[in-house]
């Protein structure tokens, strides 16, 4: 709802709160109740984060997105093609790449690159994955593998809007924004929307966790995962508690003045963001201090790992295993009290050169704590109300990288590919132990099963219990959504 047709609306309740009364009066208020505009309306004035009921009865509360920025190769982890590796160093007929635009590839010397990975069956259903990824082959049977991802972006900011704001446009909110403004928040003392960080920082930045045009309460809150958690919040030397709730308490007041006066979501926004971040206070170091938990979890999410004489330049150096095995404990701890959605990022997974010690880099770091988290969250009962995601912008070509230079020396990455990739999703209502979707013989596009990454939000939406069709916002004179004009539910992904 805009905010001139909730400022109408409350001005309507004010009026007949004053000038009606009796049975009358209760009668009018039941109805309004009824309908859903007296108790929703009024909450959202005055804490825009409170609990709303979804459109139907969902099966997800909380989301954990892991965003792989820059895009793992597919066809090293999770969707293996024997064909491609017997055409290693071949070339593709002109006809395949004649109106395709690449990143950085050089068609014309461009030829075939085949994986070195070896592939292992997980799990009574049998999903093919990496050997790189014991750990999470372990889950393989909670988890449903896509691979019929396609997306309509080749370059990373642009697909990285797509995946998360469901067009390649500046200025839109982005999925955990879309969550809150839906449904609200079951925590009083944390942010409904946390982004945590790995790795060297995504290229896409603060627009990958805005609130668009959704009134600021709704963008995420980027955590950090260790010292303060998030920058000012501590009180300066020489203001006590006392002394900051008697101002907060008069800025509250002259805020609710102007609110009164215009009706403005956007200071409704403030004052609950001002209450929130004085509860944070207590409530965020309490999250981040880890002291709490048992040696054995700390040891299975991996929270003293080094990086086991792994190196990258584009993955992040030393401390990033610690710092990824860290937010992933964090995510568990977030949901635990009430956070709606929870993005961890982690970059680069760009890998257009040396693709296997870059590749075996950031795989090492993930593989053992998100399978972790996926186990933990099952044995404290909470995996079957959390949905999991790991997933990123795009995919990567079974043509090698050249860039015009010697293809036999330099061929060692894989450029952008949107027409085909994979992403795994488990709990939170997913349909788990199952690979979705084929790509041809050398993985170059989709055969069956498409699913398009406005369907995939489409099917997120659903499983929160939210028809991707009605939960909308007018701006400028135009209802928007998540999925934009697209998206589908896909239905095989739900259990």
């Amino acid at each position: 709802m805009d905010p001139l047709q909730a400022r109408i609306q409350q001005d309507r309740r004010s009026f007949l709160a004053t000038s009606a009364s009796g049975l009358g009066g209760l009668a009018l208020a039941s109805l309004l109740q009824d309908e859903g505009l007296l108790g929703a309306a009024e909450t959202s004035v005055i804490n825009p984060l409170a609990p709303k009921p979804p459109h139907f009865a969902p099966k997800a509360k909380n989301c954990i997105f892991f965003f792989m920025e820059g895009a793992p190769s597919q066809l090293d982890l999770f969707d293996p093609k024997p064909k491609l590796n017997e055409l290693n160093g071949q070339k593709l007929p002109e006809s395949l790449t004649k109106e395709v635009r690449f990143a950085f590839i050089q068609k014309e010397s461009a030829v075939l690159r085949g994986s070195q990975q070896k592939f292992v069956k997980y799990g009574q259903a049998g999903t093919e994955m990496c050997s790189w990824l014991p750990h999470i082959g372990s889950c393989a049977d909670d988890i449903a593998l896509v691979r019929s991802m396609h997306t309509d972006a080749f370059n990373h900011h642009p697909g990285q809007l797509l995946m998360l704001c469901g067009r390649s446009t500046f200025g839109l909110p982005t999925m955990g924004a879309w969550l809150n403004y839906g449904l609200g928040s079951a925590s009083k003392d944390l942010p409904g929307y946390v982004v945590l960080t790995a790795g060297r920082g995504t290229s896409g930045g603060a627009s990958l966790w805005s609130s668009g045009f959704l009134p600021s309460t709704y963008q995420g809150v980027l955590f950090r995962n260790q010292g303060e958690p998030v920058l000012n919040l501590n009180n300066p030397a020489g203001l006590t508690s006392a002394m900051q709730r008697t101002g907060l308490d008069a800025l509250r007041d002259l805020n609710q003045q102007r609110l009164d006066n215009v009706g403005d979501a956007e200071i409704a926004s403030r004052i609950a963001s001002y209450e929130l971040a004085f509860r944070m206070q207590s409530a965020a170091p309490e999250l981040i201090d880890l002291s709490g938990e048992t040696k054995a979890t700390l040891d299975a999410y991996g929270i003293d790992r080094d990086e086991q004489g792994l190196k990258s330049s584009r993955g992040g150096g030393k401390g990033t295993f610690a710092a990824f095995s860290r937010n992933c404990l964090l995510a568990r701890r977030m949901v635990e009290r009430g956070v709606r959605f929870v993005n961890v990022f982690h970059a680069s997974w760009d890998h257009h050169s040396d693709l296997d010690p870059e590749l075996e880099f950031s795989v090492r770091m993930c593989d053992q704590p998100i399978a972790a988290l996926i186990k933990d969250l099952k044995q404290r009962g909470l995996l079957d109300e959390t949905l999991v995601i790991f997933g990123a912008e795009f995919g990567r070509t079974p043509l090698g990288e050249n860039r015009g230079q010697n293809v036999a020396k330099y061929n060692t990455g894989r450029d952008h590919h949107p027409f085909a990739y994979s992403i795994f999703m488990a709990g939170g209502g997913i349909k788990g132990g199952q690979t979705l979707g084929e790509t041809d013989e050398i993985g170059w596009s989709v055969t069956k099963d498409p699913v398009h990454v406005n369907d995939l939000q489409a099917t997120i939406l659903n499983l929160f219990g939210l028809d991707h069709l009605k939960l909308t916002y007018r701006f400028k004179g135009r209802d928007f959504r998540l999925t934009d004009v697209g998206g589908k539910v896909v239905e095989k992904l739900i259990a």
